[in-house]
This record gives C-alpha cells, structure tokens and sequence, in this order.
C-alpha cells in the first residue's frame, strides 16, 4: 500500500500529531554524577529540533506561521509520501517518569489528555518506557471509547541522545502511522511493526525487535512500502469518543506453579476483586487438588472475577483437559488468548464500571470488545 491517508482521514494542516512525552528511555540521558540514565527535562523538544530527520526547518518556514513554528515541528517528506507534511507537538509530562515508576493514574493522565485535545488533533503519540508499555497500551484500549483516530504507542530501547538509537525510527513511524493512517485504534509502534497494542507483549530485553504480538499479525508492516493489513482493522465507534478513568486497583495475578501452597492462594484471593489465573498448557490447574478448587469456587461465588489465561506465551485456553473443565466448573472464565497485559487491564476496567452488573462483567470477559482476544466476529473499536 502506498503511503497515503486512508479510510477518509486525511490530514489537514489545521489538525496536526499530538506526542505525549511521558518519559522512558527514549529521551534519557546519562548523569554527570553517577553515570545512570534518566530524563532530562525541557530537552526532548530541543533534541528533535536538531535531528533533520524529525524536522525540516526549511519546510516549517515555508508551512508554519511564526507563532507556529515555536510550538511545532515538521517531519520532512518521506519517499512516496503525498502532501501535506506531518507537523506535530510535542507535550511533555510535568514529572517524566521511568515506565517502571508508572501506574494507573499515569493512563489516566495519558487518557484524559487525548480526550482534551481529541478535536484538535488528527492523531496521538505517546512516548514511555518499554517496560510496561504493553500495559498503558492496553488500558488504554479499553479507556478509549468509541475512538476514531489512532493513538500509537512508542520508545526506544537506547536513548535518542545516542549514536546508535532506535528511538529516531520508532518516532518517526509512529509520527507517519498517526498522521497519515486512519486507523481507529491504540497501537505499540516498535521495530518496524505496528501491533494493536492490546495484543502486544515485551518479550526481549537487550534486542531492539523487543515486542511481539504472540497471537495476531501485526496491522502494518513498515518495510520499504508500508503495508496495512486493512481488513483486521477494527471499525470505528458510531457513539461521541470518551475516556473511561474509573479503573479497579483491586486486581492481581496469581501464577500457578506445582506445589503451591494453600495458605498462599487464599490470602491473595481474599484481597482481590479480580484475579487473572496463569495456568498450565492450555488452560490447566491440578484438579487433584480439592483445597485449591474449593477455594477458587468461594472466591467466584462470593463474585471475584478470576479469568484463565496460559503462562505459554502463545496460544489460549480451552476445555479440551479435565484440569482445565475443573477450573470451568468452579467458576473461572476462560480467557481465550489474550495476555496477561490485557487480561488485567481488562479486569481493572471492567470492576471500575459501576455501570455494569456481575453477569454482564462475565459476559464482557468471554468475548472480545476492543479487538483483544480472538473472537469469530470482530468487534467494533468500542468498550460500549
């Protein structure tokens, strides 16, 4: 596919890409003092000034009015692009933050900011550290209801103040996926690939090919022609875009492992409002273990949702062992394939809808309701 705007949303020079800065490694630089690395203030936006790659001067004197050309920058014109540029804003967080120092409150943020600025912009960058990046990108799948414009998550595995960074080509797809793209979904941008980002995992730490999406595609491939894989596209939310902040603290994970004890799956289970179960195989726990079952029972008698996922890191849950029919019967839903990253995100979303009754809570965990697990139907790109 040619690079050009697609599915009806074209850019216009009144509505620009809007990057979110939160921190990360993309824009770390290493300390006079102790040799680590960290953000540094005030600097992003300076450094890309000066990288000819993220900024054509030129063509901002010739696009930009004055009070413009203090606010954007404009990515230079990429072979086989078409008219007009890619101009953008860079907006920083007040208090950048190593991903691993993130939280819900920072989606949040991230959520609400795209919501602020949503008729204002064609489409959303958002730049954090790799490290829970999988996780922002799906809470925020499922925070952004009825979303129109694609919001595209990146970073780098070695800070764009190095030599030999990722971080250049990772903005600049992203920057090209948003602003040229019309596709209605969070995504992780990372390595040449564009993964929806509730699919997505961190699978290598030391690698610049650091993501996979273990059970689906990527939606676009970013090779010498960029190629978008259209038709698993999720479509557009018909209802008014909104942001959903009301997320449950109350979630965790409970990693089986042989031999627990059973001590250890009460205390955690009696704290929980949602728990993501990571069983064996395909879905399996050891049924020959009557204290662990009963347990799991009470809990989702007494209405803790506990989904099933796999600890493979691909492939999903089903029925086909009487370990996994055990699980079934004590009340545990299936999963399907999703990740852990999007099974607990999912969890925390929907506890923290009010508007929702325990029954349809369950139902909503069994099917897909913005593209992250393997439905027969696709669902449309809305929470609703």
């Amino acid at each position: 596919m040619s690079f050009e705007a697609s599915q009806g949303h074209e850019q216009t020079s009144e509505k620009p890409v809007l990057v979110l800065y939160t921190g990360g490694t993309i824009g770390m630089e290493k300390s006079d003092k102790d040799g680590g690395y960290a953000p540094k203030p005030d600097s992003m936006v300076q450094k890309l000034r000066s990288l000819p790659m993220c900024h054509d001067e030129n063509i901002a004197k010739e696009i930009l009015t004055p009070e413009e050309q203090t606010e954007f920058l404009v990515l230079p014109m990429a072979a086989k692009q078409k008219p007009p540029y890619i101009k953008y804003k860079v907006e920083q967080f007040e208090d950048l933050l190593d991903s691993s120092n993130m939280d819900h409150t920072n989606w949040c943020d991230i959520a609400r900011r795209i919501e602020t600025n949503y008729d204002k912009f064609i489409g959303f960058v958002v730049l954090q550290g790799t490290d829970t990046m999988a996780y922002t990108a799906s809470a925020l799948s499922f925070m952004c209801e009825n979303l129109g414009k694609p919001v595209v998550l990146t970073g780098a595995q070695v800070s764009i103040y190095e030599t030999r960074s990722d971080g250049q080509n990772n903005l600049i797809n992203s920057l090209i996926i948003a602003g040229s793209y019309g596709i209605p979904e969070v995504m992780l941008c990372f390595h040449g690939k564009v993964f929806r980002g509730n699919r997505t995992i961190k699978y290598d730490s030391s690698s610049f090919d650091a993501f996979i999406s273990p059970n689906m595609p990527p939606l676009v491939s970013m090779d010498i022609d960029i190629h978008v894989d259209w038709p698993a596209v999720l479509q557009s939310g018909k209802k008014k875009f909104c942001v959903h902040t009301n997320l449950s603290s109350k979630v965790g994970i409970l990693h089986l492992f042989p031999g627990i004890e059973k001590d250890t799956v009460k205390d955690f289970l009696l704290s929980m409002k949602g728990v993501v179960l990571l069983t064996f195989g395909s879905g399996n726990a050891p049924s020959n273990r009557a204290d662990l079952m009963t347990l799991i029972r009470e809990a989702t008698t007494s209405d803790v949702l506990i989904v099933n996922i796999t600890q493979c890191s691909r492939g999903n849950v089903s029925a086909a062992y009487a370990t996994g029919v055990a699980l079934k019967d004590a009340g545990v839903i299936p999963g399907g394939d999703m990740t852990l990253e999007a099974a607990l995100c999912k969890l925390s979303y929907l506890l923290g809808n009010d508007d929702l009754s325990s029954t349809e809570r369950k139902e909503m965990l069994t099917r897909a309701i913005c593209g992250e697990m393997t439905d027969s139907e696709p669902a449309a790109s809305t929470t609703n």
